[in-house]
């Protein structure tokens, strides 16, 4: 299957720009959200039960959406589907910042997240639609410059509005940033991937919602109340449902799963190190934040303060790292950026009541190596494996399997924090709400090294994962085979054995 248009237009620059500022806005309201949870709980008298799914509301959604929307944009174009995303978002912004309880909040937080959706999901399309193969990982790598850029923002202007305006205008900020994104859009990208015809899997989509929902519900409950029928209720049903998800899409011609892409060579490893990565990784910003409030007794701001710097390396490295994925591959940046990750966590581990704040900021640093490492070559990875004309969908799929990652991964980071305190001190600490005595602390922090622990050997995992495809890349009779199976004899080419063929079974119209 040909890749399609393969002409880079004149204003990549700006195209990238645009898509940059979609991923930024994304972070942004994702760590700018984390700081002003305590105000959202005084104003809006929210629960602190219901305080962890202004969170994971959002990121719920997107990983249900994920794989749809790339879908739409296969259906009715990749650009289009990103700049809808923008609209989406910036309505969905807006009225979280009128929101006025418990029940409107995380209702807005879900509209948010289908535009969300929108964007991410698309992004990564739109980047493989604008860019030739050969300069994708740096494109992904700036994409990875866009997030933490965000991430920073997020942290500092959300200092700033929550200390001196309110918790209402980190939403308002999101309005004009998107529509200058979306009227630079409208003027930058132009659709030039070819349109497929796709159905929509909303069975698939409501039985993976349904059952990630119970489980998370069932593992937060945890984190606030004694184990009860209600909990395994919700924990079996989950399990259930995600059991029927899997037999639902075996059966589906237009699953929610594509199925049929885990035939590629290295598109399992690279899905499923992305799911673990997430699982191990996500926690460690919530994690290190309920240390640094609760157990040192900084404020929410400064506690943030001392991660920037590792978000300011990781936003330096992506480029590095992508350019490194377009000269020799994906798999060795990736792997090893994973490997960097996991000497980050341990010396999270190792923190103490009394362990100087540097060594918080040195961990960060190194976490973010890692992560500029890994992000620009696994994606880069996949959009080198599958056709063109699917682009949308394992965009979708490779922001599906992360974002389940991120949302179990701080539902896992609660409930384990949870076990050496009692419960809504855990949680009190976590919205920033409280901080510990000094016997308390110690014992805190031990339910921290246990996460960490648990964090280090899922990231172990998925960089056990992603060395998978460097023994694939060494096999005997390999054939080298650029993207979408075209033979290539340059450094980056893909290695796969004969006789794979890398293209998509036919399908029915519709189908």
């Amino acid at each position: 299957m040909g890749e399609g248009p393969a002409v880079v237009p004149a204003r990549t620059g700006l195209a990238l720009v645009v898509i940059m500022t979609g991923v930024l806005m994304a972070a942004v309201d994702t760590t700018i959200v984390v700081l002003a949870l305590p105000d959202l709980e005084r104003s809006l008298h929210v629960p602190l039960s219901g305080v962890v799914w202004v969170i994971i509301s959002y990121l719920l959604v997107i990983t249900l959406l994920a794989t749809q929307v790339g879908r739409l944009g296969d259906m009715f174009g990749r650009v289009r589907m990103y700049e809808a995303g923008f609209i989406v978002f910036i309505v969905g912004s807006a009225l979280c910042a009128l929101a006025t309880n418990e029940a409107t909040i995380i209702v807005f937080r879900i509209l948010q997240g289908v535009g969300g959706a929108l964007i991410t999901a698309n992004s990564g399309a739109v980047i493989a639609d604008t860019f030739p193969s050969e300069a994708r990982g740096r494109a992904y790598g700036f994409n990875a410059v866009g997030y933490n850029l965000g991430a920073i923002l997020g942290i500092l202007l959300g200092g700033v509005i929550i200390t001196y305006v309110s918790w209402r205008w980190i939403f308002w900020i999101n309005v004009p940033t998107g529509i200058f994104a979306f009227v630079l859009a409208l003027r930058v990208l132009h659709d030039s991937g070819e349109r497929q015809r796709q159905r929509l899997d909303v069975v698939g989509m409501c039985t993976l919602g349904a059952g990630l929902f119970g489980i998370l519900w069932a593992m937060t409950r945890l984190a606030t109340t004694p184990f009860s029928a209600d909990v395994v209720t919700a924990l079996v049903a989950g399990v259930v449902l995600l059991v029927l998800f899997v037999l639902v899409e075996r059966s589906r011609r237009a699953p929610m799963l594509d199925l049929s892409l885990f035939k590629i060579p290295t598109v399992s490893p690279t899905l499923l190190a992305s799911l673990f990565q997430g699982l191990a990784n996500f926690a460690v910003l919530f994690l290190v934040i309920m240390y640094l409030q609760g157990v040192r007794g900084l404020s929410p701001l400064h506690a943030s303060l001392l991660l920037v710097p590792g978000y300011l390396v990781g936003g330096l490295v992506g480029p590095f790292g992508g350019r490194i994925s377009d000269k020799i591959g994906a798999v060795w940046p990736a792997t090893i950026g994973l490997a960097v990750e996991i000497v980050a966590l341990f010396v999270y581990s190792r923190l103490g009541v009394g362990t100087a704040l540097w060594v918080v900021v040195a961990a960060a640093v190194v976490n973010g190596i890692g992560s500029g490492g890994f992000f620009p070559a696994n994606t880069s990875a996949v959009m080198k494996a599958v056709p063109a004309s699917q682009f949308g969908i394992a965009s979708g799929m490779l922001r599906t399997f992360a974002n389940v990652g991120m949302v179990f991964s701080f539902a896992v980071a609660i409930l384990v924090a949870a076990r050496s305190i009692p419960r809504g001190l855990a949680f009190a600490i976590f919205v920033g709400t409280t901080h510990l005595s000094h016997h308390l602390a110690g014992a805190f922090t031990t339910g921290l090294h246990a996460a960490f622990y648990s964090s280090i050997g899922f990231m172990a995992l998925a960089a056990s994962l992603s060395a998978t495809r460097i023994l694939r890349r060494h096999r005997g009779a390999a054939v080298p085979v650029a993207e979408h199976g075209e033979r290539s004899e340059g450094p980056g080419a893909l290695l796969v054995e004969e006789p794979v063929v890398l293209v998509a079974p036919e399908r029915p119209p519709g189908g």
